[in-house]
């Protein structure tokens, strides 16, 4: 009886250990940002269909994620006027400031190191896109089948969206917005299989006592 209730009780600590992995899986892709009144906003169109203004500044950040509730934001200076001082405005264009943040070592790929971050002004028609503008500053680029950005400035090498864990990752993350914020359905299963063999327990050690008496 007592090593079938240790058996039991080690498979109950790993149901809970599963559940809490389970929960550490994420997405490592580029996420486009908007600075809007001094701080970033999460892209609401991607970079192929979003037409900036002159002067807006727009940033991207690799990492891995979970969604976009999740998502890292670019790091570094977000300011119009310093990313584009150097490029002088010109009649029939417009400038846009791209903010480029390639990630940190634990969301790269294995085998590549991220690039430092850094900035761009674009200088492009009016009516060009943010993926025109990245096209003209931060080559080469590359898409999958589905238009979904996946390489800025060659990075990373291959991969595109590909799910990995996040155990290894330096940043925590925050809860999945889609999550109540209540316990897993593994983790409440382990809790009760630990408190049904708690009370087995208790209830053979009384038996054995009242035996003996």
């Amino acid at each position: 009886m007592t090593r079938r209730f240790v058996l039991l009780f080690l498979a109950a600590f790993l149901l809970i250990g599963t559940a809490g992995q389970a929960q550490a899986a994420g997405y490592r892709y580029w996420s486009f940002w908007d600075r809007d009144g001094g701080k970033w906003v999460y892209a609401t169109q991607g970079p192929s269909l979003a037409r900036p203004s002159d002067g807006d500044v727009q940033g991207f950040r690799f990492s891995v994620s979970e969604n976009s509730d999740d998502a890292a934001q670019p790091r570094g200076t977000a300011d119009f006027q310093s990313v584009c001082a150097k490029t002088p405005a010109e009649e029939g264009s417009k400038r846009v400031a791209l903010v480029l943040d390639f990630g940190t070592a634990p969301d790269a790929p294995s085998g590549e190191t991220p690039p430092a971050p850094r900035t761009a002004c674009a200088r492009v028609s009016p009516d060009a896109t943010t993926a025109d503008a990245l096209a003209a500053v931060a080559g080469p680029l590359r898409y999958d089948t589905n238009a979904l950005l996946c390489a800025i400035a060659g990075y990373p090498k291959s991969g595109c969206g590909e799910q990995v864990s996040q155990k290894n990752t330096a940043a925590p993350r925050q809860q999945d917005a889609s999550d109540d914020g209540g316990p897993s359905v593994g983790l409440v299963a382990g809790i009760v299989v630990i408190a049904a063999l708690a009370g087995t327990a208790t209830w053979q050690a009384r038996r054995r006592r009242n035996a003996t008496r």
